[in-house]
């Protein structure tokens, strides 16, 4: 059987149809902090390496990292989130503005501070992380301003990505009604989750655990890989409960260097291998596949082609150090180039 290719002529199409489409994405969202140094010596302190400061940088994660690669591919992006009445939550804003993400949807909650991952790197590798961050849910007060906010931007909405990072943002209370609007108006849903946050996740148009959640959100064992997505019994068999428990519309299950599984009610499962040529880091790269996949969803793609199109934008993004996005020049180039 001959294995199905996508063009780039016809990736070309499905991006320039997505810049005529408007997302919105709901969820927890952070500020990436990173810390560059070079280490040059052990502290005669502790038997830790001492980073000696060069530069540091911000980034959009989370949800706001969803938005930038969005925005990045051209596509109109409205966030919807709560931040702290911080410092950090003003940066985050200032950034994505920057990056066309319309951030009338962030609202700043003083009882809340804005969440910081702080990332210190030296010679190119991540030394330690540090988190400043809240998982307390959202109170319900809170989560009907965010309510609020939302419905009016549902209604010229064309896709809604949720993204679940467990900081308390995304209640039930907010998925129930966010999926009640997109069911009653047949908008894409896509779903990004995060299992030890035990929500109803049933009737979603799509959820894209990586293989650990996947397994978690199956309540099953992980016994081990095989070398092929297609013959790994324990993968086939945690991806088959997901189908049967939530009924997504469509499960994409991310597998590192394996690529990606797309699995649907009814269909054999389809295996995406990686494209990825060198990987320096893999931060972000989910945030990419719910973003391109959404994208090209939207705009007009097949499962299948919306699964090769996140494939080749993720593997952009990981030969690329730190939460990276990918423009649509080097995305059709990686197609190019895989021909």
């Amino acid at each position: 059987m001959k294995a199905r290719v996508l063009s780039p002529q016809r990736a070309r199409l499905l991006l320039e149809a997505a810049r005529r489409n408007r997302v919105l994405v709901i969820g927890d969202v952070m500020l990436d902090q990173f810390i560059w140094g070079n280490v040059v010596r052990i502290s005669p302190e502790a038997p830790v390496p001492v980073v000696e400061f060069q530069r540091e940088s911000f980034m959009p994660g989370g949800a706001a990292n969803v938005a930038r690669n969005l925005s990045a591919l051209g596509v109109q992006t409205e966030l919807f989130t709560i931040v702290g009445s911080d410092d950090a939550g003003l940066r985050l804003k200032e950034l994505l503005m920057a990056q066309r993400v319309d951030c009338r949807g962030v609202l700043a909650d003083s009882s809340r501070p804005t969440s910081i991952k702080t990332r210190i790197v030296a010679h190119q590798q991540q030394v330690v992380r540090v988190d400043r961050e809240t998982r307390a849910e959202l109170d319900t007060p809170a989560t009907r301003r965010l309510l609020a906010g939302l419905e009016p931007a549902l209604l010229a909405a064309d896709a809604v990505i949720v993204c679940d990072y467990g900081k308390g943002v995304v209640t039930q209370a907010l998925v129930d009604e966010v999926r009640k609007f997109c069911r009653a108006r047949s908008v894409w849903m896509s779903f990004d989750p995060k299992p030890v946050h035990h929500l109803n996740l049933a009737g979603l148009s799509l959820i894209t655990p990586n293989r650990k959640e996947a397994f978690e959100l199956a309540g099953l064992a992980d016994g081990g890989r095989s070398d092929n997505p297609l013959h790994d019994a324990n993968l086939l068999e945690a991806a088959d409960q997901l189908l049967r428990d939530l009924h997504p519309a469509l499960l994409l299950v991310t597998l590192g260097d394996q690529g990606m599984l797309l699995c649907q009610r009814n269909h054999k499962p389809f295996h995406i291998p990686t494209v990825a040529q060198e990987v320096f880091d893999v931060s972000g790269a989910g945030d990419t596949v719910i973003a391109s996949f959404t994208a090209a969803i939207a705009a007009g793609a097949s499962p299948w082609e919306a699964a090769v199109i996140s494939n080749h934008a993720a593997g952009v993004v990981v030969g690329k150090v730190g939460t990276a996005t990918v423009a649509p020049k080097e995305l059709l180039n990686s197609f190019s180039t895989a021909q």
